[in-house]
């Protein structure tokens, strides 16, 4: 059954916006944290249907569509891109999850859902309990490597970030033909959703927004921190997958990440670029392994 047993709402997080989200109790209530799944371009939540119910079975899960993406609530472009950073939706996470009557909670985040997830854990330390992210590195480490194979290969990020010459132009011209996404790997409901999605022009453009703010803004968030020395304060899992190129862009994608996470564990995971989609079964074990591990007793002040 597709999300069987999960309740589908529209949240006020602030602002008037408001946020799709899918999100059901845990079946043995009081076994971990709740756990915030975030997605990444160009999908919806849905692309977690079949690792969300497996996680329910000890956490309270919630599913949302990203500001901007699927069917949350869009807002208006400014210059400066902020209505579209990742600060901004951390910010919509944390206050999803208190509405939804919780305080402290576990993320993960894949691909642009990462950076939300990483953003969310700077931010909002103090209710951020783990953090896992799959397939990334922080934005501004990603910029800061970037070299020809780099633009070769991820030039989409440059395309989407123009705004003299809209990218919203060319994919509005034939979605299908642009994202290239098949049923059989998605799912029937999964790519009703995800096509859905590509098919709206306001979509479309909040999500290239998306990109234009992580070349902007989010980029000066990040390098703010990291001149200031903040880091992840909780313990983080950080996977990739084998079918896909962050291995062959960095090397040991944990190498990048020990910067930024001192409690830091991970390694591949066999899938193409959508976990989720690809290989949910060892993905949501993996995720159960880390919520379940033992907390690390908090470091002794320093004299």
């Amino acid at each position: 059954m597709f999300f069987e047993g999960f309740a589908l709402d529209r949240i006020d997080v602030g602002n008037g916006l408001r946020l799709r989200v899918r999100h059901r109790a845990a079946e043995d209530p009081g076994d971990g944290p709740p756990v915030v799944l975030l997605h990444g371009h160009p999908r919806t939540h849905t692309t977690w249907y079949a690792v969300a119910p497996l996680l329910a079975r000890r956490h309270t899960v919630i599913c949302p569509d990203l500001r901007g993406y699927g069917q949350s609530d869009k807002p208006p472009s400014t210059v400066d891109h902020e209505p579209h950073s990742k600060r901004a939706m951390a910010a919509d996470v944390a206050a999803l999850v208190t509405a939804l009557g919780h305080d402290r909670f576990a993320v993960v985040g894949h691909d642009r859902g990462a950076y939300v997830a990483l953003r969310t854990a700077l931010d909002h330390p103090d209710r951020v309990e783990r953090l896992t992210v799959l397939d990334a590195v922080p934005i501004g480490e990603a910029l800061r490597r970037a070299d020809a194979r780099f633009a070769r290969e991820w030039w989409h990020w440059f395309f989407f970030a123009q705004t003299r010459k809209p990218a919203e132009r060319v994919i509005n011209a034939d979605p299908d033909a642009w994202y290239l996404a098949r049923e059989e790997d998605l799912g029937a409901e999964n790519y009703a959703d995800y096509r859905r999605a590509i098919h709206d022009p306001d979509t479309v453009h909040a999500m290239m927004e998306d990109y234009r703010a992580g070349m902007t803004v989010d980029r000066a968030h990040d390098d703010a921190d990291r001149a200031a020395g903040r880091v992840i304060s909780c313990p983080t899992l950080v996977m990739w997958a084998t079918r896909d190129d962050l291995a062959d862009l960095y090397g040991d994608p944990l190498a990048v990440w020990r910067d930024w996470a001192p409690d830091l564990r991970g390694g591949p995971i066999e899938a193409g670029h959508h976990i989720a989609e690809d290989n949910p079964a060892e993905l949501a074990r993996r995720i159960e392994e880390f919520l379940a591990e033992p907390q690390s007793p908090p470091s002794p002040p320093k004299s």
